[in-house]
């Protein structure tokens, strides 16, 4: 009885983590519009705050693995807030200075603290507890991030977009004081950053103080060589492509929204960014569905469904006009939904010793999230309709599609050893 209250406990606090780095991804939307036009930015320029966030994700996973290796899933956690912390904090200097490099600097630490803070958690949350039930758990989990989704372009909205300054305004200036006027309105980010930090020193210090149950080895949990080791899981191979095509379509998704729906649907920034909680909301609620879901439908059936969806729906954000666009993004953030807990969970399942490499490879390919959306930029620009930039994302569902169609499978060492017998060739 003291075990199952201690693995609730652990979930429960865990949970939490989920909703904190989601918060911080959902900021960045906000982000976009607003240091685009401090800085007077094209919009290649301005998705360089998703390439500063995700590649780091790419450049700090096996970093991460190593420290989890190392020093177990509580270290990392607690390593991860602090780095998570500092990069909020820095949002102060970065605005004072008033330098696009800085924030960019500040959102590269921020994500290094995610990388670690995901390596640890994911795994974490699939472990504790039945492995039948680790899809459902970290549906479950990851709801929360959804529920981050949908509250934080709401309340950054508010508390970042309208504290700027009119166009009107900004065309009765001098073009030095309309640049001095811009740059200044980045100063807006420095309070909500400053809150998110000291929110998360508090959490690492309970972090530091509390006891988390101990994920033990077992005997087909030998520890993993090297990381080039467990990429002879042919399914974690395909997990960890489809993880960076998912990454990089919802950052398209997400990221863009309020830069898509002010030009396919000519409403103002602010609207988009109420519609964009409302994709949250969408995403939230498809998380729970998507739950509930999975107890009937095998997860790899659901994600191969919900993929070929969403490539439709991609089709209709290219074409469609008006305020219908809107809706129809909104559907692509529900079908997005149950897809990243759902690769992660196929991705490294049976892995054993090779489970914490594993986890480390498939949040590196969130990398996907720093170049997808450059290209979606491309694209865009190249066509001067940011509409055709969908079919960045639609390609990367056609991927998400054929792993839930059969790059899931797992490979059993027995069915190698069975598929090598000379008996059976020929």
């Amino acid at each position: 009885m003291e075990k199952k209250n201690s693995q609730l406990f652990a979930v429960a606090l865990v949970t939490s983590l989920f909703f904190l780095w989601g918060f911080a991804h959902n900021l960045d939307p906000i982000l976009i519009p607003h240091l685009k036009k401090s800085f007077t930015l094209t919009t290649v320029q301005a998705t360089l705050i998703d390439s500063a966030v995700f590649a780091a994700y790419f450049l700090m996973a096996i970093p991460a693995g190593i420290i989890m290796k190392k020093y177990g899933y509580k270290a990392g956690i607690i390593i991860g807030l602090l780095i998570f912390a500092t990069g909020s904090f820095l949002f102060i200097p970065a605005a004072n200075t008033q330098l696009y490099s800085f924030f960019l600097v500040a959102l590269f630490i921020i994500a290094c603290g995610l990388t670690i803070l995901e390596t640890a958690a994911n795994p974490y949350m699939s472990s504790l507890g039945d492995a039948k039930t680790s899809v459902l758990r970290l549906n479950f989990a990851q709801s929360f991030n959804g529920l981050a989704a949908a509250l934080a372009p709401v309340i950054g909205a508010r508390i970042i977009l309208t504290k700027g300054y009119t166009d009107k305004e900004l065309g009765a200036m001098t073009e030095v004081g309309r640049k001095l006027a811009l740059a200044a309105e980045a100063s807006s980010v420095k309070m909500p950053y400053f809150i998110l930090g000291a929110i998360l020193v508090l959490i690492a210090i309970l972090f530091a103080f509390i006891k988390l149950p101990k994920i033990q080895n077992t005997e087909e949990h030998i520890a993993g060589k090297n990381i080039f080791h467990a990429f002879k899981h042919k399914h974690l191979s395909w997990g960890v492509a489809a993880q960076f095509f998912y990454v990089g379509a919802q950052v398209c998704v997400f990221s863009l929204f309020i830069l898509y729906a002010t030009k396919s649907a000519g409403i103002s920034e602010v609207k988009a960014a109420d519609y964009l909680g409302v994709c949250g909301i969408a995403f939230l609620i498809g998380r729970f569905v998507g739950t509930g879901l999975n107890v009937v439908f095998k997860p790899q059936n659901l994600l191969a469904i919900y993929a070929a969806i969403n490539v439709l729906l991609c089709i209709g954000a290219m074409f469609a006009t008006g305020i219908v666009t809107v809706y129809i993004v909104i559907g692509i953030c529900f079908f997005m939904s149950i897809m990243f807990p759902t690769i992660f969970s196929l991705g490294i399942k049976n892995l054993g010793g090779d489970t914490e490499f594993g986890s480390s490879l498939i949040i590196m390919s969130i990398v996907g999230g720093a170049i997808l959306p450059r290209l979606f930029g491309i694209v865009s620009e190249s066509f001067n309709n940011i509409q055709y930039g969908y079919i960045v994302p639609l390609v990367c569902f056609i991927v998400i599609a054929i792993f839930g169609l059969s790059g899931y499978k797992v490979v059993s060492k027995e069915d190698v050893e069975t598929a090598l017998d000379p008996g059976n060739l020929g």
